[in-house]
């Protein structure tokens, strides 16, 4: 998506979730991407805080979450991701 390839240009990223209405499916206009590496994750948060991913302009910040899997869904990986940034858009209405 297109989450995932803002970010793709880092070598350890590993991870873009976009958050979605469980009805409509529609984005709520957050996210969520994962690095491996936390110094990368710091030099992604510097560089694309404020650039746009879409027509939004992104909000970043280091997540507050301490642990996440690399696999989401049912299925648990031993993998664990501790190096995660929030997103947040905001939406006008």
């Amino acid at each position: 998506g297109i989450l995932a390839s803002t970010f793709d240009q880092y070598k350890s990223f590993a991870k873009a979730k976009v958050v979605r209405d469980k009805h409509n499916r529609k984005s709520k206009g957050y996210g969520f991407v994962s690095f491996l590496d936390p110094f990368e994750m710091l030099k992604a948060l510097k560089e694309k805080n404020g650039k746009y991913c879409g027509n939004r302009p992104m909000k970043l910040r280091k997540s507050t979450w301490k642990d996440r899997n690399v696999k989401g869904g049912k299925k648990k990986t031993k993998k664990l991701i501790k190096n995660q940034v929030d997103l947040y858009s905001k939406r006008r209405r």
